[in-house]
């Protein structure tokens, strides 16, 4: 069994890696593991998510995270003329953030920052791992000081321009409050959507608002040393119930998978998660997935092997070589568990 963060390392070529989102959202590729050959090399399709309909039927619960990524990015300057950078990260009430502030040793608490006329942030507190106690002080709502001076908090490997920002959310985006998009959905159409109903496919909903673990890799060493941030999730009592009654649960996204086992693992339908998916773990509503190419040495490579094993790396390999396009706005895979 894998048990350090060199397990999950791989060698991602950087002309893999999507800068852009495809032309149309459907037209993505997408990798279907079908099961092993006899030699033990994987047996795959390759389709498009626009072929996300075949892949689902009758009884089928397709649960999609409808949580929306807010402009949380804020570029400012120092009282002294210097550059800074702000990410919100999660609200904390009467106008607190935790925060990523950079740069973080020149910004010390009480330090004060203007972003716009009328729109401040206030640096108040050290935090734990990096994080910082921020306020924000406006004249009007923040969603609309956020809306009207913030930014979408692009992945850092996405180097070049993107034209068109709404690429980053999904079409079913609802709930404000994630940093970053749950990226599996960012392939899903209505048209897809509704050709996956006529199957006899049932969509529903949870959020998860994707925090700091998104961007932080695993620790070197032991799997054991590596610290699970919590995040906020809601499954509806709707959603629950259909989950239980399914032929298979389709998750779209690990965001997805992390919602349903926290509540099936913690016993609640509603509240905080640091569940750490890993081998062995015994998975209790999930039975498909659809997800994309994750970074290497991430959490959610270990969670890749925890539902299908060591193959993950063959499979990698495998769209690697055939150009698959990798990450946020890269193609996906579409992997199924063998044991319920």
């Amino acid at each position: 069994m894998t048990e350090s963060a060199s397990d999950y390392d791989y060698l991602l070529p950087t002309e893999n890696i999507a800068q852009h989102p495809a032309a149309d959202r459907s037209s993505s590729r997408l990798l279907v593991d079908v099961g092993t050959q006899p030699d033990g090399t994987p047996l795959v399709e390759h389709r498009t998510t626009a072929d996300l309909a075949e892949l689902v039927g009758e009884g089928d619960v397709v649960v999609i995270n409808d949580t929306k990524v807010i402009p949380a990015r804020l570029r400012l300057r120092r009282s002294t003329g210097g550059k800074a950078e702000v990410l919100l990260l999660e609200p904390q009430g009467d106008g607190r953030w935790q925060a990523l502030v950079r740069p973080s040793k020149k910004l010390p608490p009480g330090s004060r920052l203007e972003v716009a006329p009328g729109f401040a942030v206030i640096i108040e507190d050290i935090l734990d791992n990096g994080k910082r106690l921020v306020s924000l002080e406006t004249t009007g709502s923040i969603e609309e000081a956020l809306e009207a001076s913030g930014e979408l908090p692009l992945p850092p490997y996405i180097t070049e321009s993107v034209k068109d920002l709404a690429r980053y959310q999904t079409v079913y985006a609802t709930h404000p409050g994630s940093v970053a998009a749950p990226t599996a959905g960012l392939h899903l159409t209505d048209a897809t959507i509704a050709a996956m109903k006529a199957r006899g496919a049932q969509i529903e909903r949870v959020q998860l608002a994707v925090g700091l673990d998104t961007f932080r890799p695993l620790n070197d060493g032991s799997l054991d040393d590596h610290h699970m941030h919590t995040e906020a999730y809601r499954v509806p009592a709707e959603t629950w119930s259909a989950t239980q009654d399914a032929r298979r649960v389709v998750a779209v996204g690990t965001t997805v998978v992390r919602a349903l086992e926290s509540a099936a693992a913690r016993g609640e339908l509603d509240g905080r998660s640091d569940l750490f998916i890993r081998p062995p773990y015994e998975f209790q509503v999930v039975d498909a997935l659809l997800t994309n190419f994750h970074l290497p040495k991430s959490t959610l490579l270990v969670m890749i092997e925890a539902f299908i094993g060591p193959k993950w790396r063959d499979l990698y390999q495998l769209a690697i070589d055939d150009g698959y396009r990798m990450l946020s706005f890269g193609d996906g895979m579409f992997l199924t568990r063998q044991f319920r």
